[in-house]
């Protein structure tokens, strides 16, 4: 349990004989300060193997100083923040602080922006906070965010809480296995169907037969059998192998936070799973969304929200009974769950909802069936395409800024797509299995599963930033990035290329306005995060598009963000869900200085995979750190740019570790 009062009143430690943090077990008390929560400015963070339990089943997890989750870290905005990791693994080591704005060089991830912690030796990050809200960290080696090494960060705001609330709980769901790391992702890799126990059966089909008619049962089999996909195939691993957490606990442990009735709630939920998606309700409790990726946004009512890998969401509940509400977290595929409970007092329980049937992928997520989405001219926000070379193609600016979002009812704001034309670079190869022809905007809906249900889901299009956006030029230039697969080889990319076989980085141009537009062409959503910059979500939201840091792409779906190139250095752009980005779907952004030429951009449609408009330089890209699932630190790419960089001191570590901060 944790107030506002409490942390401002004093802060203790973590013991590394702590298996669960003391932020992560029940409160005790209403009246308990935190002493759990690390504040301050100066950290000493120990990385290191401890033995864990699991609902009573023995393990070993990677910790930071003895605990799953890691130490929550408490900050203010405008302090500097020193923090000493040290690694006690026989194995490369390093800590990303995600979402989290600050010199690259201290983003920490090895292979790009430093070379990683080696055994033994100590890495010290240092940096001025510029941002409130809620984050987390994780390692960026090898596997072991799956392994336990994630916390939570809270930045408590230099001025005024636009957010009014009388107690929080921060929520940190995860995933479990009890399979090493790399023996999944190697099972994945020879056979990526043997995680996958949601098969249909004969069963199914009589059924589907006797509700559609013979012929469109089989013919939608037929379909299914020529992609060589299943349309359960909705996440790669699941509640067969995964024990699914919360604050370290999984179900049967049934993590408590207290309340009194009357009070309002904040929940910070943080999604620091290595694969897994989660929809989130509280049965009989109502909603306001508060904040998205530590961002404020203005307050969104709702029963249920879908948070991908890496995303947070900031929610506000009021309780008014004397009873116990159940927090309901169930996994994409709902094969498993995480749980949790709100209570007045401790050993109160509520009723656990049961899974709700598992979903279907169908044509439509693969792009084939659009007949109920209008996806081809509505503009949204406005995108200068004169600035570009396209004569006569200014399509102007629609202003939603001013609109009246109040209401935010499910499908009221129709988000619009970029107006680029879908372009295809690699239609064939190893690492394209399927092309998505027709992508579709898919803002309005509450993703996989969420369709038909009979209460409130929040979508992307209802987001709307608290704030003006702080840049409201229009995008000088425009980005197409596909996501592909080919789900046999388990072979994952960005543009039919995967990260080992790529030698030149994304190239932004430090100050300008660009618009990314992503293209899923695969079957699966997959959060995609990008490094060191927030970017708006194009979603008809005008002045007010809400800012993240990590955006869900649905199967069949494009949509756009927009992001201002103001931090300099070289940045990792890769999909979250974490066996997807060692399989080869991740990129390097190098925000470089200096003015950029307009003729090395003549073609803007498309990402190119590097080709000429992205002034392709001899730089040579080191993979040592992502490839498969190696934790390397064979040096590292260095930007060509070469940004100053921010001051750091380092500790008992010898001279490779000063690549990390030039």
């Amino acid at each position: 349990m944790i107030t506002r009062r409490s942390w401002l009143t004093g802060a203790g430690a973590l013991t590394a004989a702590s298996l669960t943090p003391g932020w992560a077990q029940a409160s005790r008390a209403l009246t308990q300060r935190a002493p759990d929560a690390l504040t301050g400015t100066v950290f000493n963070l120990d990385i290191a193997r401890t033995p864990f339990r699991v609902d009573g089943r023995r393990d070993e997890a990677i910790t930071v100083n003895g605990g799953v989750p890691a130490p929550l870290l408490r900050w203010r905005e405008g302090d500097e923040v020193t923090l000493n990791v040290t690694n006690h693994l026989d194995v490369d080591s390093s800590i990303h602080w995600h979402g989290i704005l600050l010199p690259f060089q201290m983003d920490g991830v090895p292979g790009v922006s430093f070379p990683g912690i080696r055994p033994g030796e100590t890495f010290t990050y240092r940096f001025r906070l510029r941002q409130s809200g809620t984050y987390w960290y994780h390692s960026h080696s090898g596997l072991q965010e799956q392994e336990g090494l994630y916390g939570p960060i809270i930045v408590d705001p230099a001025h005024h809480d636009p957010v009014g609330y009388d107690r929080e709980h921060v929520l940190v769901l995860s995933d479990w296995t009890f399979l090493s790391p790399e023996a999944l992702f190697n099972r994945l890799k020879t056979n990526p169907e043997s995680l996958n126990y949601n098969h249909r059966t004969l069963g199914d089909l009589v059924r589907d037969m006797s509700e559609d008619g013979v012929r469109a049962a089989l013919s939608d089999r037929a379909m299914w059998g020529q992609m060589r996909m299943k349309p359960t195939d909705i996440s790669d691993v699941g509640g067969e192998t995964y024990t699914y957490l919360v604050n370290g606990k999984g179900p049967d442990s049934n993590w408590t936070g207290l309340f009194e009735p009357g009070e309002r709630v904040r929940l910070r939920i943080i999604n620091a799973s290595a694969m897994t998606i989660f929809n989130l309700r509280i049965p009989g409790l109502a909603m306001s969304v508060v904040q998205a990726d530590g961002q404020n946004v203005q307050p969104v009512e709702t029963d249920e929200l879908q948070i991908g890998v890496a995303e947070t969401y900031d929610v506000v509940v009021t309780p008014r009974e004397d009873r116990a509400f159940t927090i309901m977290a169930e996994s994409i595929e709902r094969l498993g769950y995480a749980r949790a409970t709100l209570a007045p007092r401790e050993g109160m329980t509520a009723e656990v909802p049961e899974l709700r049937p598992s979903p279907l992928l169908t044509m439509r997520d693969m792009g084939m069936d659009h007949g109920s989405m209008g996806h081809g001219s509505m503009s949204g926000d406005g995108m200068d395409h004169s600035a570009m070379g396209h004569d006569g193609m200014n399509h102007g600016s629609m202003d939603h800024g001013q609109m009246d979002h109040s209401a935010h009812s499910g499908h009221s704001a129709m988000a619009m797509e970029d107006s680029a034309p879908v372009t295809h670079n690699h239609t064939e190869g190893p690492g394209v299995a399927n092309l998505n022809m027709a992508p579709i905007s898919r803002l309005d809906e509450p993703g996989i599963g969420l369709e038909d249900v009979d209460h409130r889901v929040l979508t992307y299009s209802q987001l709307r930033s608290l704030d003006t956006n702080p840049d409201l030029r229009a995008p000088g230039r425009e980005m197409q990035i596909h996501l592909t697969s080919n789900m046999e080889r388990y072979m994952w990319s960005f543009d039919g290329v995967r990260f080992t076989e790529i030698d030149a980085p994304i190239i932004f141009h430090e100050g300008e306005r660009l618009r990314v537009s992503l293209v899923n062409d695969t079957m699966m959503p997959h959060p995609i995060h990008l490094h060191g910059m927030f970017f708006e979500l194009v979603n008809g939201g005008g002045d007010h598009k809400p800012r993240k840091h990590t955006v869900i792409v649905k199967p069949g779906e494009r949509l756009a963000f927009d992001v201002t190139a103001d931090e300099p250095g070289d940045w990792a752009f890769h999909c979250h869900l974490l066996y997807h980005m060692h399989a080869g779907m991740m990129q390097v952004v190098s925000v470089r200085p200096g003015p950029m030429d307009p003729s090395s951009h003549q073609d803007h449609s498309a990402h190119q995979s590097h080709s000429g408009h992205h002034q392709r330089e001899a730089a040579p890209m080191d993979h040592s750190s992502h490839s498969g699932h190696g934790g390397g630190h064979q040096g590292h790419h260095a930007p060509a740019s070469e940004p100053e960089p921010a001051p750091a001191h380092h500790n008992h570590h010898s001279g490779h570790h000063g690549g990390g901060a030039q």
